[in-house]
C-alpha cells in the first residue's frame, strides 16, 4: 500500500473501522428526500468491521425537494461525509463526473441512492481489488424490479452499442462498481462534455472482473427515467462511441442508388420494347414517400453528430458547483488525494 496520508478528522471511520485503504462512496443524488436516510443507514452497516477508511462524496444535482437540507445536515454531522452542491440540474453522468473529480480514495464505488444496486456487495468489490483487479463491476443477474420493458429495451441496446461501437459494455452492466484510483486518473484525462459513463468506463479498460446480483426495488420514491429518456441516453450512448451510423447511411445511399439504376434501366428496356405506357403514379408516389423518409432519417442521425460537434466546440464545463461542504479542507484533501504519477507507477494496493 502507498505511504498516502489521510487526515483523521477528513474521513474518520466509525468507532468500530480500523485504519486502512481510504474508499470513496460516490452517489449523485437527484430528488432522493426519501432515500437519503436508509441509504447511509444501509451502507454504514455493510461497512462496519471492514479494514478501510470512508469517504462519501454525495452530489446534488439540483434536487428540489429537501435533498440539498438533508446532506448538508449529515456532513455537519459526520465529517466523512462531502457534499457538492450544483448550481442547477446537469444531470446523472455530469454529477458521477464531478463525484469522480471530488474522489480522494484509493479506489471509488459510484452507488445509486435508491438502494437498487445492493450495498452489501461492496466487501466483495474490495476483496476483488485487494486481489489486483483494476474494476470490479456487478452484474444485474436478476431485475425482477424493472419491468418486462424496460428489461427488453437494456438487453437490446446493449446488444446494438456492442455491434456499433469497439468499445464492448459487458451486458447488464451499470454505474455499479469499484475503481481503481489509476482508473480514475485515467478517466479524468477525458474531457468530453457529451459523457456517457458507462461507455468511459468501458473505454479506458484496465483488469477486470463482474460480480452477479440480483437487482433490487427502490428502497422509496420513484424513478426520475422514463422511456422518453432513457431513448435519448441510448441515442447519446451510441453517438458518443460509434460513427456506424454514419456509414450505414452511406451504404444505403449506395444500395439505392444501384437499384435506381436497374430500375431506370429495366424502364428503358421495357420501352423500347413495349412501348411507352401510362404512368404509374402509386409506384411514383411509393418511390417519393420511402426515399424522402431515409433522407430525413439521414439527416436526422448526420445532425446528433454535429449538434454533438457543436457542443463539444463551445467547451463549456459539464458542470457548475456552486459549493462544496463537509470532510476536510481543500488544502488536506490535495495532500490526501494520492498523485496520478504515484497510482500509475505502483499502484495503491497492497499485495498478498
Amino acid at each position: 500500500m502507498s505511504d498516502l496520508h489521510v487526515p483523521d478528522d477528513a474521513t474518520a471511520a466509525p468507532a468500530s473501522g480500523r485504519s486502512g485503504e481510504l474508499i470513496s462512496i460516490l452517489a449523485p443524488m437527484y430528488n432522493e428526500e426519501q432515500v437519503i436516510d436508509l441509504f447511509f443507514d444501509r451502507v454504514d452497516k455493510v461497512l462496519q468491521g471492514l479494514d478501510v477508511r470512508i469517504e462519501f462524496i454525495c452530489v446534488n444535482d439540483g434536487s428540489r425537494d429537501r435533498t440539498l437540507e438533508m446532506l448538508l445536515d449529515r456532513a455537519a454531522r459526520d465529517p466523512r461525509v462531502i457534499v457538492v452542491n450544483f448550481t442547477r440540474n446537469f444531470g446523472k453522468e455530469a454529477a458521477m463526473t464531478a463525484a469522480l473529480d471530488q474522489a480522494n480514495g484509493h479506489a471509488v464505488i459510484p452507488i445509486d441512492a435508491d438502494l437498487q444496486d445492493p450495498p452489501e456487495l461492496i466487501p466483495q468489490f474490495i476483496a476483488k481489488w485487494r486481489e489486483g483487479y483494476d474494476v470490479v463491476y456487478g452484474i444485474r443477474g436478476e431485475r425482477n424490479a424493472d419491468t418486462l420493458g424496460k428489461r427488453t429495451t437494456a438487453g437490446a441496446f446493449y446488444e446494438l452499442f456492442n455491434k456499433l461501437s469497439d468499445v464492448k459494455i459487458p451486458p447488464n452492466v451499470g454505474d455499479y462498481r469499484l475503481m481503481d484510483r489509476k482508473v480514475v486518473e485515467n478517466i479524468k484525462l477525458l474531457h468530453e462534455r457529451n459523457r456517457f459513463m458507462k461507455g468511459i468506463f468501458a473505454w479506458v479498460g484496465g483488469r477486470s472482473i463482474g460480480i452477479p446480483f440480483v437487482r433490487e426495488a427502490r428502497a422509496a420514491g420513484s424513478t426520475k427515467w422514463n422511456y422518453w429518456r432513457l431513448w435519448n441516453f441510448a441515442i447519446e450512448g451510441i453517438t458518443s462511441f460509434s460513427a456506424t451510423p454514419l456509414k450505414v447511411w452511406s451504404y444505403l445511399g449506395l444500395g439505392v442508388a444501384v437499384l435506381g439504376c436497374a430500375y431506370a434501366a429495366f424502364l428503358i428496356f421495357r420501352t423500347v420494347v413495349g412501348g411507352v405506357d401510362v404512368p404509374g403514379y402509386a409506384s411514383l408516389m411509393v418511390a417519393v414517400l420511402v426515399l424522402g423518409g431515409l433522407q430525413l432519417l439521414s439527416l436526422g442521425f448526420i445532425g446528433e453528430y454535429i449538434g454533438r460537434l457543436y457542443m463539444e466546440t463551445k467547451q463549456r464545463p459539464a458542470y457548475l458547483i456552486s459549493e462544496v461542504v463537509g470532510g476536510a479542507s481543500l488544502a488536506e484533501l490535495e495532500q490526501a488525494r494520492p498523485s496520478a504519477t504515484a497510482a500509475k507507477a505502483s499502484g495503491p494496493r497492497g499485495r498478498a
